[in-house]
């Protein structure tokens, strides 16, 4: 048994989808009914790459990044949610090998009403009109470059069907039930 297990109960929950699927708004609710850290890409991104490219070799040192950041938090006993897109299912299987307890959520929501919510406001944190750039040579996941959505999430939410906090729910309720929080 390694360190994580014997000394503490700690988890993090990967919370991915599309741009303008709901992440943002859904890992606010979880983190405040968990009492979790959130890592939100969006933010750590302008500390590791203040003029992001959102090339795949960036996107590589930044999902590893954020993958050993919540690592590091689990292992020092504080409970994570991280909300970040991570297109590629190999970045978020690098989280689930250094995490004991990883809970990998799926926000499922067609892109046409992603486009719609980020046509009508952008997130505080995301880049502004992401989808606006898209079909041009862009680089935005479920468009311009693949989006891997997860094979075998732990738990999927329809943010089309449901609201942010029926969505925050039932993460919430599966932590709590599955995790052994």
């Amino acid at each position: 048994m390694d360190s994580v297990t014997q000394v503490n109960r700690a988890f993090a929950v990967w919370i991915t989808g599309l741009p303008g699927s709901g992440k943002t708004s859904i890992a606010k609710k979880v983190c405040e009914s968990l009492n979790a850290k959130h890592l939100q890409l969006d933010q750590i991104r302008k500390v590791i790459t203040p003029h992001p490219e959102y090339t795949e070799k960036e996107r590589d040192i930044v999902y590893a990044s954020l993958a050993y950041m919540a690592y590091l938090l689990v292992d020092s006993g504080i409970n994570v949610v991280i909300d970040a897109t991570a297109n590629k299912q190999r970045y978020r299987d690098l989280a689930r090998t250094l995490i004991p307890r990883f809970v990998e959520v799926y926000v499922n929501c067609p892109l046409e009403i992603c486009i719609e919510r980020e046509r009508i406001r952008h997130a505080e944190y995301s880049p502004a009109r992401i989808y606006a750039s898209s079909g041009k040579g862009g680089t935005v996941p479920g468009v311009d470059v693949l989006y891997e959505a997860p094979m075998h999430p732990e738990v999927v939410v329809r943010s089309d069907l449901l609201n942010t906090d029926a969505c925050a729910d039932v993460i919430v309720e599966y932590v709590r039930n599955e995790v052994e929080v």
